[in-house]
C-alpha cells in the first residue's frame, strides 16, 4: 500500500480537479480519407465518392458523410498525423494502447494499457461506483486480446458492460440490490467471511489475494449502492436527449459514458462495432469484406449523431474541461483503392486495406483548445508530410490529461523490476489542456 500511496503522488494524481477519459473505439481501423482527413484533388485511384464539406471552422474540412460533426467543428480538434508501424490488428492496437513498439501481433498484451495504469494509479476500492468502465469497450480482436491490465493483474481490468442499452430489457446484473434487507443481509455476510478469513497474504506470489480483495470490495459497493444503479439506468434521461444520440447501440452507449462520468467514473471505453458497422460487423473495410464507400455510408449517420451528440453534451453540462473524448481505431486504411471479390456475394468492389502510416483522430474537451488541426498528410493521405506523431506522444497526452507525469512512474511487473509506464513520446502541447 506504501508504494501504491507513492505512485500515486509522483502521477500527481491527487492533485487539483480529478480528470475523465472517454475513449470511442473504431475497431478495425477507420478510414481517414472518408472521416476527417479528405482528398478531393487525389487521382481516381485514390480519391472516393464523397467530398469534403465546410465546418464551422474557418479553414477544415471533413467528409461530407458527417455534417453534425461539422456543425461543431469548434468544440474538436482533429489530429491527422498519428503514424506507427503496426500493421496488423492486434500489432496495430497494442501500440496505439500501451506503448509495445512491436510490429508484431500477439496473442494478449504484455504491457498494461493505458488505461489499467491509470486505473492502478487512480484506484479507489472505497467508491461507489467503478473508476473503470467498459461499455461494450475495448477487449479484444478475433482471438487476440487488445488491451488489459497485463502484469498490474485482473484487479485493475474495468468493470464490463455488455449488451445492447438500446434495448428496453437491458438491465446490468448485480448492480445495487433494490431491497434494503438484502442489502443489510449482504453486509453482514461480508463481515461473516472476513472474521473467517485466516489465509496468509504471505502466500500471495502473484498478487491473487490482493486482486480477490479488490473484487470483493468493488462488487460489494456495486451491489449496496444506489448511486450504481442510477448511473447505468438510461431511463432517468430526457427521452428527447435519447433521442438526441440516436436510438442505436452507439447512441445509448454513449449516453451511459457520460451518465458515468457525472457520476465520477473517470475511465470509459466504449467501441463502435457489430450490426452498425454492416456485414461484417467493423471497420475493417477490405474488398473481401464490404464495398467500403457504401460500408461507410451506411454506418455514418450512427456514428456522427453519436459522437456529436456527446461532445455537445458534456459542452453544454460543463463537462469540457474535466472529461477529454478520444475518438480513434488502430490505423487509418491505405489511401490507394483495392479491388477483389465480396467473401459473401463474389462481386467485385472497391476497398481500403490496413495503413498505419497515418491515421486521423479526434480529440475534444480536456481543456484542450478546440477547432484545431494538427499535422497533415501529402496530397494523397498516404504519408505524414507535417507533425508527425507516434504512440508515445497520444499516451503521454492521454496521461498528462489524467494528472499521471508518465516521465517519472515506472510500476513494478510480476518480478518486481520497474517499468517506466512509457518508454517515448511527450504531450502533443495543442493538446495539453490550459485550464
Amino acid at each position: 500500500m506504501g508504494d501504491l500511496i507513492r505512485l500515486r503522488a509522483q502521477a500527481g494524481s491527487g492533485k487539483g480537479q480529478r480528470t475523465a477519459l472517454i475513449v470511442v473505439w473504431l475497431r478495425g481501423g477507420a478510414s481517414h480519407l472518408e472521416t476527417y482527413d479528405p482528398k478531393p484533388l487525389a487521382s481516381n485511384e485514390y480519391r472516393g465518392p464523397y467530398q469534403p464539406i465546410a465546418t464551422r471552422v474557418p479553414g477544415l474540412q471533413i467528409c461530407e458523410l458527417l455534417p453534425r460533426q461539422a456543425q461543431i467543428a469548434e468544440r474538436f480538434t482533429i489530429l491527422r498525423s498519428m503514424a506507427h508501424t503496426g500493421g496488423g490488428h492486434p500489432a496495430g492496437s497494442l501500440q496505439l494502447l500501451s506503448g509495445d513498439p512491436s510490429v508484431q501481433d500477439k496473442q494478449k498484451p504484455e504491457f498494461p494499457d493505458c488505461m489499467a495504469v491509470a486505473n492502478y494509479l487512480r484506484s479507489d476500492t472505497t467508491r461507489k461506483v467503478p473508476n473503470y468502465v467498459s461499455v461494450n469497450g475495448i477487449h479484444s480482436y478475433d482471438s487476440f486480446v487488445i488491451a488489459g491490465p497485463a502484469y498490474l493483474g485482473t484487479a485493475y481490468e474495468p468493470f464490463r458492460v455488455t449488451g445492447d442499452p438500446n434495448n428496453p430489457q437491458f438491465e446490468i446484473p448485480n448492480i445495487g440490490l433494490r431491497d434494503q434487507r438484502e442489502s443489510e443481509r449482504l453486509q453482514e455476510r461480508i463481515h461473516l467471511r472476513k472474521s473467517l478469513d485466516r489465509l496468509s497474504r504471505d502466500l500471495d506470489q502473484l498478487g491473487a489475494m490482493q486482486a480477490l480483495d479488490a473484487f470483493e470490495l468493488q462488487a460489494a459497493n456495486l451491489l449496496t449502492s444506489p448511486d450504481a444503479r442510477r448511473a447505468f439506468d438510461l431511463s432517468q434521461e430526457d427521452p428527447k436527449l435519447r433521442d438526441r444520440y440516436g436510438r442505436n447501440t452507439w447512441g445509448q452507449q454513449c449516453l451511459m459514458a457520460r451518465r458515468l462520468v457525472e457520476t465520477g467514473v473517470e475511465l470509459i471505453t466504449t467501441t463502435f462495432d457489430g450490426p452498425l458497422c454492416g456485414r461484417v460487423a467493423n471497420w475493417d473495410d477490405h474488398a473481401v469484406n464490404h464495398h467500403i464507400f457504401e460500408a461507410i455510408q451506411f454506418r455514418a449517420p450512427a456514428y456522427d449523431q453519436a459522437v456529436s451528440a456527446l461532445i455537445e453534451d458534456v459542452y453544454q453540462r460543463g463537462l469540457d474541461k474535466k472529461v477529454m473524448i478520444v475518438v480513434t481505431g488502430e490505423f487509418g486504411r491505405t489511401p490507394r483503392i483495392s479491388y477483389a471479390a465480396d467473401s459473401g456475394s463474389g462481386r467485385m468492389q472497391p476497398g481500403r486495406d490496413h495503413w498505419p502510416s497515418a491515421n486521423s483522430m479526434l480529440f475534444s474537451g480536456g481543456g484542450i483548445r478546440a477547432g484545431q488541426v494538427i499535422g497533415a498528410t501529402d496530397g494523397r493521405g498516404e504519408h505524414v508530410v507535417e507533425r508527425r506523431v507516434g504512440p508515445g506522444d497520444f499516451l503521454a497526452t492521454i496521461y498528462r490529461h489524467l494528472g499521471i507525469d508518465a516521465e517519472r512512474v515506472a510500476i513494478p511487473n510480476l518480478s518486481g523490476r520497474p517499468i517506466p509506464i512509457l518508454s517515448d513520446g511527450a504531450p502533443i502541447p495543442e493538446l495539453v489542456g490550459t485550464s
